[in-house]
């Protein structure tokens, strides 16, 4: 797994009525995949070391890259997403085949900030991935909101012009007997449907990954937090693309899927023995929430005399099934009834980019881009939660029946981009990007790369972006409502019980990244230095300030812009080619200098102290190749500032110590269409056990076995 950037896909060339041969220069995309901040993970490196499940897996090996909680509490541990450059999860934008993907947006969010969600890493089955792009820094800054830790795309395969399908079966069997298992199977089929002029490509998804025991931590460490819940995958997508002409394709795309959770017990905070009649033990093993997701999608791609143009229409549709919460002081988030409520999120998103090259004074490549979304949510349950029956709130009604359910927003967005090459080995990418929320504004984002060689082995790139993150539909909604009757009201208000309201007058969150790295490559051999930081200002939080008083005496608070924060690191890689075409060894490192909140010096989430992956990839014969990987992991330092009433004076200070994970596996070709692999996972069983308290709040699994299969055509 590449701990820098590739080189840039190829372009074509584009035969003009004259018989003349124009070529495009690299688009400003394009040329961003070679900034300091971007890494790529490829099919082959998926063979070598599949996820058990979910992407986030192998993509938590890139630099800069940790799974986490929304925030530095640690409530929801075991449901860790992708975390860049410790900004936090709300602040990692993924896309699949360049498309936003927002079915996180439709569950319930905290008083605390945090989801009760995996993320939206496990869309795609391993086996359909083409490849993973991971953007960090100024680079992830052209996508827009959300994008302030960075990006991750994930490609898809696409149709080929001849027959090929597979099926490919996974199984992961931990030798803890108190941990999940896995078991996964897929199949693909793509071809022509008329000659080369209409392709298709169509696969489907099963997959299962078992709960911990209800007793794993217990048996452990006596704690009531429970272990990794499980999920259930159905996946089915189909593409068909249609080449109009050699230089006019246009795809049609539609995906169905479904992810149900394996309840372990998770009560966020409070025992079990707290909840409605013994309701949480109840429903271990049960399916507590269930997310559907439909897409459908169009999209143009054209050559043309002058350049490239993509333009796209998609809609995506999410109903997020679950069981009732609770949503006041320490049960909030924890089940309590037995019946079933759905959120409903839909997206209408369209967009497109024209690529211009220009040989006006310099070699360049204009970037023209433009994009509209609207997100919509209906979420009846979460925004009836709070009974405040007769209780007036800041002009509020605190009866359910009276708050809307519903909210949306649309944001639009014009960006410009240029990629010069202004001298030999000098490449410039200036750009601008301008978004207009339909209740926030406008925002703009200027951002600056640039790459400069060094001679003949090295380059000196930097880069600068202001990014931004607009509120989301929870925070700004009127009808959503929160309550504590005192002790998870903030520190700072001594005493009585409190609501938080929804604001639709807050700021955009804004980050201005900068990195600057230096890279070295030759014959094979590949080293880079980066330092990044990221200074970040109008995090919304939920509020501190009294802005007034409920019929009933409770202090009334809100969602507000908070204070500053600071995240800063250095990231490395290096690339030693051992035996050529034979044995290669490829590191990645992360170090965090500065991870805090300028007003609390509390970190923005759990992240560790450095992290270091590294692997030996060896291809033994034409058929066999094996690998070693080894991660290790920094000490994690838990929150250390009391930000509401219940932790003044009983703030943990439990960290997680370094510790170190090692793996191996094997692929071998059996026949021409029969792949195997296997391998064992954490194989010095290294295990941590989950107590929520400071800095311990996930499950590391330990050793576990696995194995696969993949039969092609």
């Amino acid at each position: 797994m590449s701990g820098s950037g590739y080189a840039a896909e190829a372009t074509p060339a584009l035969s003009k009525d004259e018989g003349e041969v124009m070529t495009v220069q690299a688009t400003a995309a394009e040329e961003l995949k070679q900034q300091p901040g971007v890494s790529i993970i490829t099919a082959k490196d998926i063979e070598k070391t599949p996820p058990v499940n979910d992407l986030s897996d192998i993509i938590r090996k890139m630099p800069g890259v940790n799974l986490t909680g929304n925030s530095a509490t640690g409530s929801r541990g075991n449901n860790r997403q992708i975390d860049i450059r410790g900004m936090g999860p709300e602040n990692t934008l993924i896309l699949i085949d360049g498309v936003p993907v927002t079915s996180r947006n439709s569950v319930r969010y905290s008083w605390r900030g945090e989801r009760d969600t995996r993320g939206d890493s496990n869309w795609v089955p391993p086996e359909m991935v083409e490849r993973i792009e991971v953007l960090r820094g100024p680079a992830a800054a052209r996508y827009g909101s959300g994008a302030a830790g960075g990006v991750v795309n994930i490609i898809t395969k696409r149709p080929t012009n001849d027959w090929h399908g597979s099926l490919s079966l996974y199984t992961n069997q931990p030798e803890n007997d108190k941990e999940g298992a896995t078991k996964r199977a897929n199949f693909s089929l793509n071809g022509p449907l008329a000659g080369d002029a209409l392709t298709m490509r169509l696969y489907g998804n099963l997959n299962k990954t078992d709960a911990d025991a209800y007793d794993i931590n217990t048996a452990q460490n006596g704690s009531y937090a429970a272990g990794r819940e499980g999920v259930r995958n159905k996946d089915i997508n189909a593409l068909l693309s249609w080449k109009i002409t050699p230089t006019q394709v246009v795809d049609f795309n539609y995906g169905y899927s479904r992810q149900g959770n394996i309840y372990a017990g998770d009560t966020q905070y409070s025992n079990g023995n707290v909840s409605p009649n013994g309701l949480v033990p109840s429903l271990y093993g049960s399916e507590t929430n269930r997310l559907y997701r439909q897409t459908y999608g169009i999209t143009h791609n054209g050559i043309w005399d002058w350049g490239q143009s993509k333009f796209g229409v998609y809609y995506e549709k999410t109903n997020n099934t679950r069981l009732q919460e609770g949503s006041t002081g320490r049960v909030e988030g924890m089940i309590n009834s037995d019946a079933y409520n759905t959120s409903r999120l839909e997206n209408y998103r369209t967009s497109g980019e024209l690529n211009i090259p220009l040989d006006r004074w310099v070699d360049q490549t204009l970037t023209v881009g433009a994009e509209w979304n609207r997100e919509q949510l209906d979420d009846p349950a979460s925004m009836s939660a709070t009974d405040a029956a007769g209780v007036t709130i800041g002009g509020v009604s605190g009866d359910p029946s009276a708050r809307s359910s519903k909210n949306s927003a649309e944001l639009s967005a014009l960006y410009i981009e240029d990629n010069i090459e202004a001298v030999p080995g000098t490449v410039i990418i200036p750009g601008v990007r301008f978004d207009y929320h339909s209740k926030f504004g406008g925002n703009f984002s200027p951002s600056l790369n640039a790459s400069q060689d060094l001679g003949k082995y090295f380059k000196l790139k930097a880069g600068i972006a202001r990014v931004f993150k607009a509120p989301n539909l929870y925070q700004s909604s009127e009808g959503y409502l929160l309550s504590t009757r005192g002790n998870g009201c903030p520190v700072n208000i001594a005493s009585g019980s409190c609501y938080l309201l929804g604001n639709d007058n807050l700021d955009p969150e804004v980050s201005i990244n900068k990195e600057i790295g230096l890279q070295f490559s030759h014959n094979g051999y590949e080293a880079g230095v980066t330092y990044f930081r990221n200074d970040y200002k109008n995090k919304i939080v939920s509020g501190t300030d009294i802005i007034g008083y409920a019929s009933n005496g409770y202090n009334i608070l809100r969602w507000e812009n908070g204070g500053k924060a600071l995240v800063e690191g250095l990231e490395a890689n290096l690339t030693v080619p051992v035996i050529r075409e034979k044995l290669d060894w490829r590191t990645n490192a992360t170090y965090m200098i500065t991870s805090e909140n300028k007003e609390t010096g509390n970190p923005l989430s759990i992240i560790p102290e450095y992290t270091i992956n590294t692997m030996l990839d060896w291809q033994v014969t034409g058929k066999l190749s094996t690998n070693l990987t080894w991660t290790m992991y920094g000490r994690q330092k838990p929150r250390d500032y009391a930000e509401i009433r219940n932790e003044s004076g009983a703030m943990s200070d439990r960290e997680v110590g370094a510790y170190s994970v090692a793996g191996i596996g094997a692929n071998y070709e059996l026949v021409k269409n029969l792949r195997l692999n296997a391998g064992i996972s954490n194989l010095f069983d290294k295990q941590i056990y989950r107590e929520n308290e400071g800095a311990s709040t996930y499950n590391e699994p330990g050793r576990a076995y696995y194995a696969g299969v993949t039969m092609s055509f």
